[in-house]
Parts: C-alpha cells; sequence; structure tokens
C-alpha cells in the first residue's frame, strides 16, 4: 500500500474516532434520562411519584438519577450540603443506591479536548497533499522532484520499436555507446554530453525515441514533463530541479528526459510571456545544474520540445544542449518501417501492402500513421471482418484525409448539382494544368465540414515547391468558384478556402519568396512574431505605404492571371465538365481511372464497389497534399 493510501486512511480514521466519542457523549446524556430542576426532584418524592433513585457521588456535588412511579426517568444535579435528602427519600419509601461517580478515562478526555484540532489539521494536510498531486515525502514535499525512474526491467522499449528517424537514431546511438563504454571515448578526450535537444513536429516519436534510448543503455532513465516543475509557490520548481538533479546524481550513468521543456524553457524578458518569477527561477536554476559551478559527471539530460524558436539562448548554448537532434517527418520509407512496426499489433490480411500505403500517405506523421492502423483495425470489426484488409485500409484514409462521411445530411438537388461542377472544375483544371499533382479522387459525399472533396495525390515525396507549381496550384484553387459561374450561374460560399489559400500562396510569392519581377527577390513580410511567445509587443514594418500599393498590384496580377487561366480551361472542356458532374451526381465518387476515362473522351467505367457510398480507388495508393473541400455556407 502507498504513502497517498495510508495517509488517506489515517485522516479518515481521525475524522471517525472524533466523531464517535462526540457522539457518545451526547448518547449518554440521553440515556439517563430528562433533566429536572432539584426542587421539582424532591416534590416528586414527597409526591410519592419516585420508585428509586441512584446517586452518584462526586467533588461537590452529586448525580441523581430517578426512576419514576411509571417507568420514566428524570435526571437532576444536587449538592452535598444538603443532609436531609437521605431522611426524605426513606420516609417516602424510595429505595436509593450511592455509586462513586464514573469520571471519564484519559483517552476519552483528551479526545474531547484535543479532537477538534486533531480534525482540523488532519484535514489540512489530506487537502495539502491532493494540492500537490500527492507527492512522496509527506504533505510538506513540495520540493521534491515528481520525475519518475525506469530501470532495464520497467522499460522494454528498444530502437526495434523506433523506427522512420534513422538519422535521429544514429545521433543517439552515439549516447547508449557513451553510456555502456566511456572508456572508449574519453581515452581519446571525449566528454559525455550534457544536454540533448529532440526537436521535431509533434507525433513524430520524439518521447518515444528517449524511452529507446534508456532501453538500449540500460541504465536509470528519470522521465518529466516541464509543467511538473512550475506550482503555485515561487520557488517550488527550482527546488524540484535541485532534487532532480541529486536523485540522479545518486544513479549515475543516468538519463534525464524533460519532456515539452519549453514549458519552462522560454525565452526571459522579452514581450509578454517573460516576468513568470517562478518558471524564470526554475529556468535559471536548471542552466545551472547543467552547466554551472556544479558538475554532474555521468547525467545526460536529455528533453524535446517542437517550439525550438522559443526556447531561452542559454539553453541552447554548448554545455548545455550541446546536439539537437531533429525527428523529422518519415519520408516514404520510414512510413512503411512505421507502418510494418504498427502492423505488428493487429492481424492483417494477405492483400496488405505496406510500401503502397506508405506512398499514399506523405506528410503523415508516426502518430498519424499510428491512428491510421488503428482506424483501419476499427472499421475491419465493424463489417465483422477476422482480419484487416486494404479496403478498411481505404475506407481509415479516406476518414483521416477527408473527414469522416456525413451520410445523414440531405442536400438539396440544387446545392448537390452546384457541389458536383465545383469539384469537377478543381479535378479538371489539375489534370489539365502542368506541375499538378495527380488527380486521386473526387466526391461529393459530405465530410467534416465540405460539402465536397477533391484530392490530388503527390507522386513522391516533396520538399519545396517551385514558381510554376504555385501559379498552378492556385489556379486549381478558382476551378470550383469559375465552374459555379460558368455551368450554374451563381456564386457561393462554397469557395471561401479555396479563395483563402489562393491570396496566401500569392502573397507569399510576392513578400517571402521573391518570385515577381515587378518587387524583386527581396523579403517584404512584416514582423509576425507572437507576444505571448517572447516576441516583441510591438509590430514594425520596413515597407513605405507606395511599396504595400504595389505589393497589393502584384498580388492581384497574379491572382487576375491564373483566374483567367482557370476559366479559359473550363469553357473551352464544357463537354468534359458535363460527364465529370454527372458521373459525380450518379456514383457520388470517382477515381482516378474514371478521371481519365472522360479525359479521353470515353464513357467512365463503373465503380469497383458500388455496394459502398464511399468507392474503393483502383489505382494507385497514393494520399493527398492537396485536399480541397467546399466548406458549408456560414
Amino acid at each position: 500500500m502507498n504513502n497517498q493510501w495510508i495517509s488517506k486512511i489515517a485522516v479518515w480514521l481521525v475524522i471517525a474516532l472524533v466523531l464517535f466519542t462526540v457522539f457518545k457523549q451526547f448518547d449518554r446524556a440521553t440515556v439517563q434520562g430528562q433533566q429536572v430542576g432539584y426542587s421539582e426532584f424532591l416534590q416528586e418524592v414527597r409526591d410519592k411519584n419516585i420508585k428509586s433513585v441512584t446517586i452518584q457521588d462526586g467533588m461537590g456535588s452529586i448525580d441523581i438519577t430517578a426512576v419514576t412511579t411509571d417507568g420514566n426517568k428524570i435526571r437532576t444535579t444536587g449538592t452535598l450540603l444538603d443532609r436531609g435528602l437521605t431522611g426524605d427519600l426513606i420516609n417516602n419509601g424510595v429505595k436509593f443506591d450511592v455509586r462513586p461517580r464514573e469520571e471519564p478515562s484519559l483517552l476519552t478526555s483528551l479526545l474531547v479536548s484535543w479532537g477538534p484540532m486533531l480534525l482540523l489539521i488532519g484535514v489540512w494536510i489530506y487537502f495539502m497533499r491532493q494540492m500537490q498531486g500527492g507527492g512522496k515525502g509527506g504533505a510538506f514535499s513540495f520540493g521534491k522532484s515528481k520525475a519518475r525512474m525506469l530501470d532495464e526491467a520497467n522499460n522494454s522499449t528498444t530502437f526495434a520499436d523506433v523506427a522512420g528517424c534513422d538519422e535521429a537514431k544514429e545521433e543517439v546511438k552515439e549516447l547508449v555507446d557513451f553510456l555502456k563504454d566511456p572508456q572508449k571515448f574519453q581515452k581519446l578526450g571525449g566528454r559525455i554530453p550534457r544536454g540533448v535537444l529532440l526537436v521535431g513536429p509533434p507525433g513524430t516519436g520524439k518521447t518515444l525515441l528517449a524511452k529507446a534510448i534508456a532501453g538500449e543503455a540500460k541504465v536509470p532513465f528519470f522521465s518529466i514533463s516541464g509543467s511538473d516543475f512550475v506550482e503555485m509557490f515561487v520557488g517550488v520548481g527550482a527546488a524540484r530541479v535541485r532534487d532532480m538533479f541529486e536523485q540522479a546524481k545518486k544513479s549515475a550513468p543516468c538519463i534525464i528526459f524533460v519532456d515539452e521543456i519549453d514549458a519552462v524553457g522560454r525565452h526571459r524578458g522579452a514581450g509578454l510571456g517573460g516576468g513568470n518569477d517562478e518558471r524564470e527561477q526554475t529556468l535559471n536554476q536548471m542552466l545551472v545544474e547543467m552547466d554551472g559551478f556544479e558538475t554532474n559527471l555521468g547525467v545526460i539530460v536529455m528533453a524535446a520540445t517542437n517550439r525550438p524558436d522559443i526556447l531561452d539562448p542559454a539553453l541552447l548554448r554548448p554545455g548545455r544542449f550541446d546536439r539537437q537532434v531533429y525527428v523529422t517527418l518519415p519520408d516514404v520509407r520510414g512510413r512503411e518501417q512505421i507502418l510494418n512496426v504498427h502492423m505488428r499489433k493487429v492481424p492483417v490480411g494477405q492483400d496488405i501492402r505496406a510500401d503502397i500505403l506508405a506512398r499514399g500517405t506523405p506528410g503523415f506523421s508516426g502518430a498519424d500513421l499510428a491512428n491510421l492502423v488503428n482506424e483501419a483495425a476499427l472499421f475491419a470489426a465493424r463489417r465483422n471482418g477476422r482480419v484487416v484488409e486494404m479496403v478498411d485500409f481505404e475506407k481509415a484514409k479516406d476518414k483521416i484525409m477527408m473527414g469522416p462521411e456525413r451520410k445523414s445530411m440531405v442536400m438539396p438537388e440544387e446545392e448537390r448539382r452546384n457541389t458536383a461542377y465545383h469539384e469537377a472544375g478543381h479535378a479538371l483544371v489539375a489534370r489539365l494544368l502542368p506541375k499538378t499533382d495527380p488527380v486521386h479522387k473526387v466526391t461529393v459525399i459530405p465530410r467534416g465540414r465540405a460539402l465536397g472533396v477533391t484530392m490530388q495525390l503527390p507522386e513522391g515525396d516533396r520538399y519545396s515547391m517551385d514558381k510554376e507549381r504555385m501559379l498552378s496550384t492556385i489556379s486549381v484553387l478558382f476551378g470550383g468558384r469559375i465552374a459555379e459561374e460558368v455551368f450554374m450561374n451563381q456564386m457561393t460560399t462554397g469557395a471561401s478556402n479555396d479563395f483563402e489559400r489562393a491570396t496566401q500562396i500569392a502573397r507569399d510569392m510576392v513578400t517571402r519568396y521573391g518570385m515577381t519581377d515587378e518587387l524583386g527577390p527581396m523579403v517584404y513580410a512584416e514582423n509576425e512574431g507572437e507576444v505571448f511567445l517572447g516576441r516583441s509587443v510591438t509590430k514594425t514594418t520596413s515597407m513605405s505605404e507606395e511599396t504595400m500599393r504595389k505589393v497589393d498590384s502584384v498580388i492581384r496580377r497574379i491572382i487576375d492571371e491564373q483566374y483567367a487561366t482557370a476559366r479559359k480551361l473550363i469553357e473551352d472542356n464544357q463537354d468534359k465538365m458535363h460527364a465529370m458532374a454527372k458521373a459525380l451526381l450518379d456514383w457520388e465518387t470517382i477515381d482516378a481511372e474514371q478521371i481519365e476515362d472522360i479525359m479521353s473522351g470515353k464513357p467512365p467505367r463503373p465503380p469497383k464497389d458500388w455496394t459502398s457510398s464511399s468507392n474503393k480507388t483502383g489505382s494507385g495508393p497514393t494520399p493527398p497534399v492537396n485536399t480541397d473541400g467546399a466548406p458549408a455556407a456560414a
């Protein structure tokens, strides 16, 4: 039984004991009968209404308990000075007995006098422990570290459980080798790194990699979150940092892992994000412990964050976090490895191809791929399947990328027809323009917040965008609104998100990427630092009003040119637009093979799985980078 349960039981025992004593005192008064005056008692004796009396003698007074002739009990308090009481009892035929007074025991007296105080102290201790999360060492253990220690018996995670980040594993393998055989490096003058910062987007496996390092090195591993240092009392965080390093020194060589270090490591003294005394004291203590007057030989500090830009520079200097390991989004080979790791936990069918699924999920993190496998298993369970098949993964991929189907939503026929032409406009422009990702699937089934979706799939991983591809993307975004104007003779709110994205791309081309001849290779973007992340409170701009007008003019020119390009393509291919919209109205979803039939002038082939409202795609698997939808009217 842990200390938390022992403290709870002790508090409730104290409360129960005090209440029992108090109730017992009240109960004694109730059992002994009704209290009456002494003169009234004497009158009852003279009236011969008293049958028997018990007298308890005490110091200076007597307690009298009498039984009346009708069986009731009365009690009163008399005085030892009344010498005639005995004669009155004898003359009126009352039987009486004299006994010594029952004095309460020492324990009862203590409980009655000290019980309320003990109860108050016990309740205070209980609530203080609850407020502090039940920390170790009693109710006053505010400064005790909350780091959880893992040894090799409790940590079974190894590098075999980590996939998709080979470069990061190579970087940290050196730490494992150092912890296992420090002489190998020390004989050449090398020293163990003080700190390693794992940097990467959310869901890429930073925490999992840290656990794997501990599992491989077979050394003690202290894990704690950055938020565990900060409490309502100033100085508690710094005390916990000191206590954590003291524990680590006793177990050296060992690893300390601080997850989400930006909770305490934010930039100090700038903007509205600074000025928190508790957080700054905690950070200062951590800086001193890592590389200050203390020398922590054999203690490696690992930390994880997805916001390295807001960390204090003092944390990132050599001697503290000597090494930064970037855990990036996995490439196609990494995604295949991650899928294989997660597929070990579910029964999969013979038709499962991890390489195809990997090519179809660019931009997915390790957490996204784990969610994909879980969603596929849920789809298989819904259809009472014995194994997870490829069709389940296709449905799971559609749900994650495009949102869940809203099958219960009933759209008016005119709005459904408008959505069909809207999505057909996106698909046609994407199919005809150069440097656009192939169209993988088009659907008019409402998904998430969109009334319809056109999904484009890249042919491979892409790490940068050129000017022609960005211009084509703008044209594709305008295809939906143009189709509404040309074929439905109306404008709807469904293109609002398209316009936002197109305008942002054009603005970035002009102000950030220097892709226009009029303004040249110069950055015109304003200061957009967030105040609460330690940035400047005031926004500054280096552009004159004349330059701002020129920027707006160039952005408008780009948008108008691409709008005209998309409109010409749609007006020149009206027969293909009608055929694609009809196919969408008939089947709700069409895939790449059906789109290819329409573009070649042939009747589109029927869907491969007409029994499902979300049709299986036949051609290649490669997922979306560009998901476009027609959001519901605001």
